[in-house]
């Protein structure tokens, strides 16, 4: 079974900070692959822009380089990178001067889709969107996409909003989070509104509760300054897991169209109500023998930012009241793993007595790594010897369902970039969720800022501090493990 490559429109893309970490890992290795899948058209132009002074061949070397480095699970054809190689041009700018505006505007062409990824600080992003406009480079046709972080609270987000929005419509604004790009995720939407198997159970009439966990094993090493400023909650909480929690949440859609989807998202981010503070819990990684604590990696010997965190919320509405949802992202963890997993209530009355203990469903829906889904199910134990009850799993890995075409699943940052060139925002964050989130946010972290509350330390490579497995077990419950 062959998936299906829908090519796109000609486009000019520019990459602001082409020649920075995030282009290299991610953006330019990502475009070569849909390149090599037949998406891009042969016309299709990628024009890297940067402070580095480099001519167009240097800048196309260090692209080969990072394809080379970074597409290793995709054939590097010697031939393909060439023809790749000869769509990529490089222009020298100063995101807040005069310096290379005038080249980059002679290099674009009319008649074609034109887009500009802001691969740079956000503090740039007013300054490029300027001088887009008074440059004369970008139309009201253009796109722009920018990354994480919208600001560092509500005041920032909603400044940040302001200032794109001076040269740039909503429409125009792709405000970009790789984990919506992911397969599963969209799968996640998939499984609930295109089965009636689902939905009518998607309540909190039959769920008990419901877990979101992204798990890292790495610390914060060289990102450790940037870190310290933020933290595990404005760094994950508020977009990624957000994100996630809107979409198991969220109502029906009435059509799958960018504002509908993105306007129930919003619902749910509103409905949340405020988290005690008892219903929080941070933590730290501490130092072993091997390496180093946060505070190490941090520089700061006394710091309070938390490498860890774990909210209990409660979402104020019909379909919801009543169930919790756990949410935990950390650093240093036993595993990397990012899951979702729907618990749903045990059967109200069970026929096989106390001996056949207890049985719930669970769906685990897996985004990294091996993205998946698995339903537990409860089936007679093969064998003689009574009604013994045991909980097998109902899998659905990606890699074993698709056999080769597995290996054709785009990437996140493929995916979403193509999402861009075609003008569809449905997957990208809107301005007024953003700052939903952030209201949200600010008050939990204004909260235990003015009690002075100290994360809890947690052994590297553990589940993470105590305190969080006796949030759920004061309830009757446990976190899912955590592995990969």
């Amino acid at each position: 079974m062959a998936s299906r490559v829908i090519p796109v429109d000609d486009f000019d893309l520019v990459i602001f900070g082409g020649t920075g970490d995030l282009a290299r890992r991610k953006i330019l290795p990502g475009l070569y692959r849909r390149f090599c899948a037949g998406q891009m058209p042969e016309t299709a132009r990628i024009i890297g822009a940067a402070r580095s002074e480099h001519d167009t061949e240097e800048f196309r070397q260090i692209v080969r380089a990072a394809i080379i480095e970074f597409s290793a699970t995709h054939t590097c054809d010697e031939g393909q990178i060439g023809a790749f190689l000869k769509q990529l041009e490089y222009v020298q700018v100063d995101a807040r001067g005069d310096q290379g505006w005038t080249d980059l505007k002679a290099l674009m062409r009319d008649g074609v889709i034109k887009s500009y990824y802001f691969s740079v600080a956000p503090s740039l992003f007013g300054d490029l969107a300027e001088r887009l406009m008074s440059f004369g480079i970008a139309d009201r046709e253009a796109r722009i996409v920018v990354e994480k972080p919208f600001g560092r609270d509500l005041g920032s987000a909603r400044k940040l909003n302001g200032d794109l929005a001076k040269h740039f419509d909503e429409t125009q604004i792709y405000r970009i989070d790789h984990y919506l790009g992911k397969e599963t995720v969209q799968n996640l939407m998939a499984v609930r509104f295109g089965n009636i198997l689902f939905e009518p159970l998607w309540n909190s009439q039959y769920v008990d509760h419901i877990q979101i966990t992204v798990a890292e094993t790495v610390g914060v090493g060289g990102r450790g300054e940037y870190y310290d400023k933020s933290g595990a909650m404005r760094d994950m909480v508020q977009n990624h897991l957000m994100q996630l929690l809107c979409l198991i949440a969220m109502e029906p859609p009435s059509r799958f169209d960018p504002d509908a989807v993105r306007d129930e998202k919003l619902k749910v981010i509103r409905a949340l109500e405020p988290v005690e503070h008892h219903d929080i819990v941070r933590g730290q990684y501490d130092s072993t023998e091997d390496e180093p604590s946060y505070r190490e990696d941090s520089g700061d010997p006394r710091s309070h930012t938390e490498s860890f965190i774990a909210l209990r919320c409660k979402i104020s509405n019909w379909r919801w009241a009543g169930t919790p949802f756990y949410l935990r992202t950390g650093k240093k963890l036993k595993a990397r793993a990012s899951e979702i997993a729907v618990m749903f209530k045990d059967a109200p009355h069970s026929i096989f007595g106390e001996e056949a203990g207890r049985h719930a469903n669970v769906l685990s829906i897996r985004l990294q790594p091996n993205e998946g889904m698995t339903l537990k199910v409860t089936i007679k134990e093969p064998g003689p010897g009574g009604m013994r009850l045991i909980d097998v799993p109902l899998d659905m890995s990606f890699a074993e369902a698709l056999g080769e075409d597995a290996e054709e699943i785009t990437d996140a940052y493929e995916r979403l970039i193509m999402d861009v060139i075609r003008g569809n925002q449905t997957l990208f964050m809107r301005g007024d969720e953003v700052e939903a989130a952030w209201a949200w946010t600010d008050p939990l972290i204004e909260s235990w800022e003015k009690r002075g509350d100290v994360p809890q330390l947690y052994d590297a490579y553990s589940s993470g501090p105590e305190d969080a497995a006796m949030m759920l077990h004061q309830e009757g419950r446990r976190w899912r493990e955590i592995k990969e």
